[in-house]
């Protein structure tokens, strides 16, 4: 089979709605996201605070605030999941 430009196979079509329980496999991919973007988030900040460039301070600001915008999401999405309905 080959695959789109999203990684699915042609024909397969996404899930319609997210299973009720998560992999240990999902939960290491979701825990290993977190940490990227936290990490990518602090050192873009740290190199940002130590730049002379004020335009490569800013790109690396907006690269930090971008990265924060994901873990917060991530984070936002797995309390939703985790409330009692």
């Amino acid at each position: 089979m080959q695959q789109n430009q999203f990684g699915q196979f042609k024909g397969s079509q996404p899930m319609a709605q997210v299973p009720p329980i998560v992999s240990t496999k999902d939960q290491l991919y979701i825990s290993d996201m977190l940490s990227w973007n936290l990490n990518a988030c602090k050192k873009a900040h740290f190199f940002a605070q130590n730049c002379q460039t004020p335009e490569l301070q800013q790109a690396l600001e907006q690269a930090g605030q971008m990265h924060q915008r994901h873990y917060d999401r991530l984070l936002n999405h797995l309390n939703n999941q985790n409330k009692p309905n």
